[in-house]
């Protein structure tokens, strides 16, 4: 059998250079998309944040002095409730003092909000905390369609023209969100613009690893998260320069709709060229590559991309991949244990971000903060991986992950710089763990059914996603629950870590049959 269009391509991007100029432009332009999406995928924190109110009063708000609302609303924690009042009584006289009010405490019929900014006061949400939260798992869901659409958009007609297309209806229905009249059109707009654009980041990822040779794939793979934490951290500081939610809205999304142009600027990829047996079209950005590295390539070379096109072996469906790991307990298992890690990683990692607003201090600074962090832990992540094996890794920081969210439920308020530290270091070992479950999830699975079991266990991850937005509720019922909830699954996920197999130096499994095989303490050479 012959080698794969791969590997001759890899050949010929090896002699054109692993950065050369072409690459470097190309580069460019998928990091737009990367950092826009790192915004699109927090906005949610800032454009439905919970804001102060109070229930309203109508008898006394005309009063010049709020020193009857001590009368008026019942207070906890030395704070004024924000869904309770004190029942009024039927008289006039002094009827906003201390007995204009009985001891009964009743629900709001309307309420007063503060001047902060938020769809919560744009569409009087006070006290429906479902809806607000339910934004975000509307956003969430749209994962779901978008991850199939984007696939088949891109295997279909090509990765340039499903990541222009996908980011021009992120930017289409995110401005159209902004200009949302009622609650409704806030939720619909927000899950079209999830399931016909969010796909634009995994294309990008996608292509940005096929333009490259493999050792350069972990290079650009960091350029890529580092665009995407660049982006998070930028939404957190127009959030609080513009203090309103449609203008930031309008401000992040407008550049992804002139995202289209890609389709008339950029080239399609030479790999998906050549899996379509487009030689000649392969051939031309091959030769456009020469021209700006200023590199010649071999005429064999060249040719041989042909030769292998020809002779290439169709790829099993989906469908027949599906019925061998159903057969294969230890791969239907190892499929299993992959989809809750990825379900923990997510859950927990927008879960902290999500609630990182409600830590005490500046809701934007601590947003900042949460954000930056993953930098250095993608950094981190590189340089211990391939020192201490993924295994031993997952382990550790899904352990430690667990051990600072719930260490927080022993640090009293009175000490917030203590807690955000703790929160960090959740955060900062999360990211870890989500950098390494790719990594590993991408080793643990045969050639012929390593991209449709990826595909599996990243669309079950996002369940985590979904349901992410919802763990601010628990907040309600005891402040550090959704921290606790958080270190509780990251625990189950540490534990179940340790039944990986551990891939570091082992040769990647070309079938299921050596995916089954692969040993716990034996190390294979990578050759």
């Amino acid at each position: 059998m012959s080698k794969p269009v791969g590997s001759a391509l890899d050949q010929v991007w090896a002699h054109l250079g692993t950065f050369g100029k072409y690459t470097v432009i190309n580069y460019a332009f998928l990091l737009v998309p990367c950092y826009l999406y790192g915004m699109y995928g927090s906005v949610y924190n800032f454009e439905a944040m919970d804001i102060n109110y109070r229930c309203e009063i109508p008898e006394c708000e005309a009063l010049n002095d709020t020193i009857w609302l001590q009368y008026a609303i019942p207070k906890e924690n030395n704070k004024f409730l924000k869904c309770k009042r004190y029942q009024t009584l039927n008289q006039t006289d002094g009827f906003c003092g201390p007995n204009g009010f009985s001891s009964d405490i009743v629900g709001c019929d309307s309420f007063v909000y503060s001047s902060e900014d938020s769809v919560v006061k744009d569409f009087n949400l006070g006290c429906q905390n479902w809806k607000r939260t339910l934004i975000g798992t509307m956003y969430g869901a749209g994962f779901f369609v978008s991850l199939t659409v984007t696939g088949i958009l891109s295997d279909k007609f090509g990765r340039i023209k499903a990541v222009s297309i996908a980011c021009f209806f992120c930017g289409v229905f995110g401005v159209i969100r902004s200009f949302s009249v009622n609650y409704v059109m806030m939720i619909a707009t927000e899950f079209l613009e999830t399931a016909l654009g969010a796909g634009a980041y995994n294309a990008a990822f996608v292509l940005g690893m096929e333009i490259v040779q493999p050792k350069g794939r972990v290079f650009g793979n960091t350029l890529i998260n580092f665009a995407y934490n660049s982006g998070t951290m930028t939404l957190s500081l127009l959030a609080w320069y513009l203090q309103n939610w449609r203008y930031l809205l309008r401000t992040i999304y407008t550049p992804s709709i002139f995202i289209i142009s890609y389709i008339f600027v950029l080239n399609e990829n030479p790999r998906w060229l050549l899996s379509k047996g487009k030689y000649e079209e392969a051939i031309n950005v091959i030769k456009k590559a020469e021209r700006m590295n200023r590199v010649k390539l071999r005429e064999d070379l060249v040719n041989s991309l042909k030769i292998e096109t020809k002779s290439e072996v169709e790829e099993e469906s989906f469908i027949s991949v599906l019925g061998k790991i159903i057969r294969s307990k230890t791969i239907a298992f190892r499929v299993f244990l992959c989809c809750y890690l990825w379900v923990t990683c997510s859950f927990t990692y927008y879960g902290l971000s999500i609630n990182s607003v409600f830590l005490a201090g500046n809701k934007y600074v601590n947003f900042l903060l949460v954000s930056f962090v993953e930098m250095p832990a993608n950094c981190i992540c590189l340089m211990i991986l391939d020192k201490f094996g993924r295994k031993k890794v997952l382990v550790s920081v899904y352990m430690l992950s667990s051990l600072f969210c719930m260490s927080l439920s022993f640090i009293p308020e009175v000490l917030p710089i203590w807690r955000l530290v703790l929160y960090l270091g959740g955060k900062f070992s999360i990211t870890i763990a989500y950098s390494t479950v790719y990594v590993t999830v991408s080793e643990v699975f045969p050639t012929n059914a390593r991209q449709s079991l990826l595909a599996i266990c990243a669309t079950t991850g996002r369940i985590g996603s979904t349901l992410a937005p919802q763990t601010p509720l628990l907040a309600l019922y005891y402040t550090n629950l959704p921290t606790i909830f958080f270190g509780a699954v990251a625990l189950l996920a540490s534990l179940l870590s340790l039944m990986l197999p551990e891939t570091l130096n082992k040769t990647l499994p070309d079938n299921l049959e050596e995916a089954k095989s692969i040993s716990h303490n034996k190390k294979q050479s990578n050759d």
